[in-house]
């Protein structure tokens, strides 16, 4: 009967866990499907502006300098922004993201290079700083919905950061969602932006795009000056589709690794279910043995 209660209480046990994973299964589904409509309404304005900023390099003149495009004489100092979740139970959402960021610093590193973490999220900071590396910039509780304030502020440090030649290169590293069961690790050098950034029109990125800007244009006050603006406008856009890629990424693998939890549970009760069964039936074969051994011993 002991085993019996052993059995049953795991049963119980399993079951509850069962119920706490499929409502977390609802949830991060219910928070991907947004995570996924914001993506899909930024991309129109990020090409939109994108196409903006080309036309107007055309016009801009040639002698005018742009700190976020210049490419500095000698690469000492390489920032690494590390964008992580901020809870776990999301599979391999963060130790994929981490473990990218370090190998990337020991090839900095071999080559010579200083390495500045900027982290984003608080599983990426703890894990940064329970290794012993020094985290110079650390942004935590805004990865479950990013707004574009927080991608903002992200980029005014970057690049302040960067026009002072406290960096030369930055490269950022996060999860590029492309389905809930498959997140791509993605590294993207953000800065600097390089010349080429407003010499190539790039092919749109989904159906229906709007067609690219032509024609002539009167500018106020001159192309260089809207340009300058476009330029931080452009790295604060990167960054906030990077944010909710990986906000989307996060709530698809939290979503996957609960459905993988839930789906292990039923095969656990329904295994603990059988071991219970067998264990009744054998204590009703001890039973009956017990009941025929005594009448035939009064027999």
């Amino acid at each position: 009967m002991a085993k019996l209660k052993d059995i049953s209480r795991r049963i119980a046990s399993v079951a509850n866990t069962r119920k706490t994973t499929k409502a977390m299964e609802m949830v991060a589904g219910a928070r991907l499907r947004r995570a996924q409509a914001r993506i899909e309404a930024l991309r129109p304005y990020a090409e939109r502006m994108f196409e903006l900023m080309q036309e107007v390099a055309k016009h801009a003149n040639e002698g005018d300098q742009f700190p976020l495009l210049d490419v500095h004489d000698e690469i000492k100092r390489v920032g690494i922004v590390m964008l992580t979740g901020d809870r776990g139970l999301a599979g391999g959402f963060n130790s994929n993201i981490i473990r990218h960021g370090l190998v990337l610093h020991d090839e900095l590193v071999a080559a010579g290079k200083e390495v500045v973490w900027i982290v984003i999220g608080k599983k990426g900071v703890g894990t940064m700083r329970f290794r012993g590396f020094k985290v110079q910039e650390s942004i935590q509780g805004i990865t479950d919905r990013p707004k574009y304030t927080d991608a903002e502020d992200i980029a005014h440090r970057i690049a302040t950061m960067y026009a002072a030649n406290d960096l030369d290169k930055v490269h950022l590293v996060y999860n590029h969602f492309k389905s809930p069961v498959e997140q791509i690790v993605t590294e993207q050098v953000i800065l600097p932006l390089g010349k080429e950034l407003v010499e190539t029109v790039p092919e749109p990125e989904v159906e229906g795009a709007i067609k690219k800007l032509e024609g002539d244009f009167i500018y106020e006050p001159d192309a260089s000056g809207i340009l300058a603006g476009l330029l931080p406008t452009y790295v604060d856009t990167t960054i906030y589709r990077a944010l909710l890629e990986s906000t989307a990424s996060e709530h698809g693998a939290r979503m996957t690794a609960m459905r993988n939890a839930s789906d292990n549970a039923e095969e656990m009760i329904d295994k603990l279910t059988l071991d219970m069964n067998k264990a009744r039936q054998a204590a009703i074969t001890q039973d009956i043995l017990e009941v025929v051994a005594g009448a035939e011993a009064l027999g």
